[in-house]
């Protein structure tokens, strides 16, 4: 019986330990961006205390089980980093355990959002669809997700004619 509850416990902690997330901080915008150099990308910047953010989320996760071809990175942007374990049980929670995720980890947010974009003051959510060359395609606010897919489809296209 107590083997049985020990191993019951440890299939609950499992989901909580499936999202790994890296830091974002100084320096790390430019290696996700060469990271996904040369491909379609679309960045979601989302933060715990943003209640749009936390209902949009599973939505998110609904589009990256209905689209292989979104290549999506989650960027936790708290202006206070926020508890990495919390991140992460949201992330879970909503079914994005899977995809890349990162997470502000300087106290001076602002610094960050200058690397991201020297225009963009902290508003979340926020999506980046960034296409081959480069050129990015902002949404501020809660993302329209035909638009997204919209995108998708003719970063695809562009790829096939």
């Amino acid at each position: 019986m107590r083997a049985l509850l020990v191993a019951l416990m440890l299939l609950v902690a499992l989901p909580a330990a499936a999202s790994e997330l890296r830091p974002f901080e100084r320096g790390s915008w430019q290696d996700l961006r060469q990271a996904h150099a040369g491909r379609p990308l679309v960045v979601h910047f989302w933060g715990l205390t943003c209640g749009p953010c936390l209902v949009e989320l599973p939505r998110w996760a609904a589009l990256h089980r209905e689209r292989p071809d979104l290549d999506l990175v989650l960027v936790a942007a708290d202006p206070i980093p926020e508890d990495p374990k919390w991140t992460a049980e949201t992330l879970t929670k909503a079914g994005l355990d899977g995809v890349e995720s990162w997470s502000f980890a300087d106290r001076f947010a602002d610094r960050l959002l200058y690397e991201i974009d020297p225009q963009w003051r902290g508003e979340l959510p926020r999506t980046l669809m960034i296409d081959r060359a480069g050129q990015v395609t902002v949404i501020s606010g809660v993302a329209d997700l035909g638009r997204v897919r919209a995108w998708l489809d003719d970063q695809a296209h562009q790829t096939s004619g």
